[in-house]
């Protein structure tokens, strides 16, 4: 069974950069086809996508973020990171990492628990 947890501050100072780590199990994040991805939910609103980095490294961006995101990953600790940095109160939310890509959201198995990011000023 596949797993997944995010990890990381809970509070970052408006301007600076956001760091979080999903750290993947019973997987890896080098499996043909297969695609890491975040997303985020604001309070009150609905879930937005942020990227994703798949199997070979390659990484895609939602336009509004692109300026701003970096997914990287450690294949070694079979973990994926997500930096956002210049965050503004926007950033405020819950932050999950999950095993899918793009579309479909609705299909996706693998998703972790969430984790609440706030941005403090």
């Amino acid at each position: 069974q596949v797993q997944l947890r995010e990890s990381g501050p809970g509070l970052v100072k408006s301007s600076q950069t956001l760091s979080l780590t999903c750290t993947v199990s019973g997987g890896s994040i080098s499996t043909n086809s297969y695609y890491w991805t975040w997303i985020h939910q604001p309070p009150g609103k609905g879930l937005e996508w942020i990227g994703y980095i798949d199997y070979i490294d390659v990484t895609v961006y939602s336009p509004s973020l692109k300026s701003r995101a970096s997914i990287s990953r450690d294949t070694s600790k079979n973990q994926f990171t997500l930096q956002l940095s210049a965050v503004t109160d926007e950033a405020t939310a819950v932050y999950y990492c999950a095993r899918g890509g793009h579309q479909y959201i609705d299909q996706w198995s693998y998703w972790g628990q969430g984790t609440q990011v706030t941005v403090s000023s």
